[in-house]
Parts: C-alpha cells; sequence; structure tokens
C-alpha cells in the first residue's frame, strides 16, 4: 500500500471515531437471479413450418409450406422411391424438426401402417397441423400463431413438484 493510501485509511478511521462510529456495511455483490423458463415456445413442426417462409414476409401459406415440405421429402428420398421408410423418417426429423425424436413421428405419418411415408401422408400430416395452428383460419401461419403458450413453464410449483426425486 502507498504512503497515499495508508494516511487515507487513517483519516477515514479517525473521522468515523469522530462521528459516534457509525460503520458502514459492504456486501460483495450476487449474482443476478437465474431468469424463468420460457412461457412461450414453439413445436418442433412449427420451427420447420416458420422456416417454409418463401418470402420472407414471416407468414406462411399453406402453398409455401406444401412447397417446403416437397423439397425436404425429396432430399431424404434419395432412391426416388416414393416413399421412404422409419429410419430415413428419423433423418428427416433430425434435419427439419430438430431431434429425430420430435414430433410428429413416424407412427403419425404413416397413416396405412405399411412402414413406409409417402410425400401424401406427410402433406396429410402437414395440412391438419397447419389446420391446428391456423388459429384465425385464414389459411396464413403468422409467428405468433406458431407460439405455443405454456401454463406452467417447468420448475416453477405446479406438476413438476410431484415427479421430482427427493
Amino acid at each position: 500500500m502507498t504512503r497515499f493510501g495508508v494516511m487515507l485509511l487513517m483519516a477515514a478511521s479517525a473521522a468515523s471515531a469522530q462521528t459516534g462510529g457509525d460503520q458502514v456495511t459492504v456486501t460483495a455483490p450476487t449474482a443476478p437471479p437465474a431468469a424463468p423458463p420460457a412461457s412461450m415456445v414453439v413445436e418442433p413442426v412449427g420451427m420447420m413450418i416458420a422456416a417454409c417462409d418463401a418470402n420472407g414476409d414471416a407468414i406462411v401459406t399453406r402453398d409455401e409450406m406444401k412447397q417446403c415440405v416437397a423439397r425436404s421429402f425429396a432430399a431424404i428420398d434419395v432412391d426416388h422411391k416414393g416413399s421412404i421408410g422409419f429410419i430415413d423418417y428419423s433423418d428427416w426429423a433430425r434435419i427439419y424438426l430438430g431431434d429425430p425424436n420430435a414430433t410428429p413421428g413416424p407412427f403419425d405419418m404413416d397413416t396405412d401402417n405399411d412402414n413406409r411415408i409417402t410425400l401424401a401422408e406427410m402433406d396429410a400430416r402437414f395440412d391438419a397441423v397447419f389446420d391446428r395452428l391456423d388459429r384465425d383460419h385464414d389459411g396464413k401461419l403468422t409467428r405468433a400463431e406458431l407460439l405455443t403458450i405454456r401454463a406452467n413453464p417447468g420448475g416453477y410449483g405446479g406438476d413438476d413438484r410431484k415427479h421430482k426425486k427427493r
């Protein structure tokens, strides 16, 4: 410590003694509280549909979605068989939905239970998803329609507490 620092410390101590010994408590800063989990999420299929916005207007039409699904199907159907197996679908889900276990799964797509998925089956499933997400039924999906509001964000009470081991 420099000579000036020592003198400053002595002066501060003397001033404190003269004012009746008031003490100042200094506490170390604490980390800010963790942000709560998101209360709005996007389903994997919603993320994929949002990526189908071909013209960049932040709105996805059914036609844009159908063209996008057809392109993604063609990218996986490399042998041009017109159908893909469940392993190929798993690869498709990993690439386009973000995870091979994301929904809709292969059993949701394979409506005739032949263990193959055709573009027509995929189109039908995506049409049903589009209809479910299109809350105002205008034939277009906005980013707001693609969001899902979670009633009970994880870790904040509710059913999550029942399932955790203590």
